[in-house]
């Protein structure tokens, strides 16, 4: 099938180069969904001032142009160009993609995308702060693949530093099975402030713990050991939070700051031997031109301290040296919290300065925008602790199994309902907001059954299901043909002909919101058709067309869902 967009466009830029010279047939013809026809283009108005002529007489020019199998198309207002396909063309592309298993999603060339997400502090418990990361680098990593790309997940957790001294001595003091028990099972933070409380009130434990990190540091055995348990039993932690969310990492994505370790003091003497870094106040700094502090003084980035010890930003430009040498990246994601944006700026570039980044690779970082509460303040507990993601996911779904509670499910179908419901409400509710955006988190909101919510596009796709259901159909029998007789038809299924355009889209631009937006447009534009055109009750051939334009919806809203990672219930 083809994208009836990228046909309009193309026959609009075919046409640009007739009328005014090949020069201009590269032009976007800026097309648009219109209130007034399928789409509109508004190239003219755009050009008028170039060619130096009346934007209606360019419009004028263009239709001349312009190659109108299948489309209609007239001149409005200044000079805007409305465009309305066929109802033919329609249809036959709609069961073009009713026989394409990829739905019209295109498979461009295959590139080496890695992505970098969730990155959890091995030594805390995950809180509502990691949900965005996690479920938007989740969505682009499915997307990628989805698109043919080869997706290297890398999850960079914090598993190393200073705070190990004291969180090892904390656990000989504790026990080895007490304190792996309590990590296995989420109480990192506890376990934590507890550790933080001694260091700072007891001489003796700050000692044994600032011991304890050359020792950890120089890979003393037994330190490493027990070093190794925490991480391990913090990963059966994090592999449940994963679990629950329904997200793809797993233990080989995990590429820790520990990992980059080795390789830290190599990539400060490559930086240094190179020119890129220099020593400044007693640091081995970068200057990355173009940023300034405060005084207007050229801003560090500092790769090694003056005390010898290395920081965020080494790591970081150590992950991207061996993310380009050794895995061979074409692209690199970075989905992070938005305050550290002045951050990947800097090392992205002193990479740069480096060499490490080129033309042929492209670093970005996919902001990630704050959590609200009611009040606008950062999602927090009453008594200002951050909140548990686990508990906030429980109460999800036990507050999932209460909207469903009288629909006369037993127990066991129930909850595993209201796990999707609540689970997917979730996810949808952030994932339809954009990345870089703040959003307040309303449980009621993200539980409704009507508007943009996830519990609404399960619902819309449980209830085609049902179709297929009572007529005891398998909807992957349903191959048409499609016809187009009423309004609501046509509206359908030209909505359904814009997925592969969306989901190519999601992974060029690193937003996900699209995706959510264009689904929810889709269950809107099924259940005004559902509710004007009978589909097991129409006759011959109309019968058929309606279930072929119902298999395809199916089809389309699981495979989006899937993207986003959210769980359809075959009923609701």
């Amino acid at each position: 099938m083809t994208d009836p967009q990228l046909v309009l466009a193309e026959r609009v830029q075919q046409a640009l180069g007739t009328a005014f010279g090949q020069e201009y047939a590269t032009e976007d013809p800026l097309i648009r969904p219109s209130q007034f026809a399928d789409y509109q283009a508004n190239v003219a108005l755009s050009l008028a001032k170039r060619l130096r002529r009346a934007p209606r007489e360019v419009a004028e020019a263009i239709v001349n142009a312009l190659e109108q199998t299948d489309i209609s198309v007239e001149i409005s207002g200044p000079g805007f160009l409305n465009l309305t396909l066929s109802d033919g063309w329609i249809a036959e592309q709609a069961v073009r993609q009713l026989g394409d298993e990829r739905l019209g999603v295109p498979q461009p060339p295959a590139k080496t995308v890695v992505i970098d997400y969730s990155a959890p502090n091995a030594a805390k418990e995950m809180h509502v702060g990691h949900l965005r990361t996690t479920i938007v680098g989740d969505t682009l990593t499915r997307t990628h693949e989805h698109v043919g790309n080869r997706v290297i997940r890398q999850n960079h957790l914090g598993d190393w530093g200073t705070p190990f001294g004291m969180l090892i001595e904390h656990l000989i003091d504790v026990g080895e099975e007490e304190a792996l028990s309590r990590l296995a099972a989420g109480d990192g933070n506890a376990f934590y402030q507890e550790a933080r409380r001694k260091f700072d009130g007891d001489a003796e434990f700050e000692e044994r713990s600032r011991r304890r990190v050359p020792l950890l540091q120089g890979g003393d055995p037994d330190t490493l050991r027990l070093w190794h348990e925490f991480i391990e039993y913090t990963k059966r932690y994090f592999n449940h939070v994963y679990d629950m969310l329904g997200v793809t990492l797993g233990d080989a994505d995990i590429a820790g700051e520990s990992m980059y370790n080795p390789m830290l003091a190599d990539v400060c003497d490559e930086l240094e031997h190179a020119g890129v870094a220099e020593i400044s106040e007693g640091a081995l700094c970068v200057f990355p031109p173009g940023f300034t502090g405060r005084d207007d003084l050229p801003l560090p980035l500092i790769i090694r301290k003056s005390d010898g010890g290395y920081g965020y930003a080494t790591t970081d430009l150590a992950a991207i040296r061996y993310r380009v040498r050794d895995l061979k990246a074409d692209r690199i994601l970075y989905v992070v919290g938005a305050t550290q944006s002045l951050h990947f700026q800097m090392v992205f570039a002193a990479a740069r300065m480096a060499g490490w980044l080129h033309d042929d690779v492209n670093a970005e970082h996919v902001q990630i925008g704050s959590v609200l509460g009611s009040d606008g303040k950062m999602f927090k507990t009453r008594s200002g602790e951050s909140i548990k993601l686990t508990e906030l996911l429980e109460e999800a779904v036990i507050r999932a199994e209460a909207v469903i509670a009288e629909r006369g499910y037993d127990p066991t179908v129930r909850r595993e309902i209201a796990r999707q419901v609540g689970i997917g409400a979730v996810k949808y509710a952030d994932l339809s907001v954009s990345h870089d955006s703040e959003y307040v988190f309303d449980f009621d909101r993200m539980l409704a059954l009507t508007g943009n919510t996830g519990p609404y596009l399960q619902y819309a796709t449980a209830r085609i299901r049902s179709i297929f259901r009572n007529g005891s159909i398998d909807p992957a029998t349903v191959d048409g043909p499609i016809t187009l007789g009423e309004p609501a038809e046509r509206a359908l299924a030209l909505q359904l002909l814009g997925f592969g355009a969306i989901v190519e889209t999601v992974a060029e631009v690193s937003e996900p919101h699209r995706l959510c937006n264009y689904l929810f447009d889709l269950a809107q534009a099924f259940t005004s058709f559902y509710e004007s055109c009978p589909v097991l009750k129409a006759e011959e051939p109309v019968r058929s067309s309606r279930l072929a334009l119902s298999a395809l919806s199916l089809r389309v809203l699981l495979q989006g869902l899937d993207l986003l990672g959210i769980e359809v219930p075959e009923r609701m």
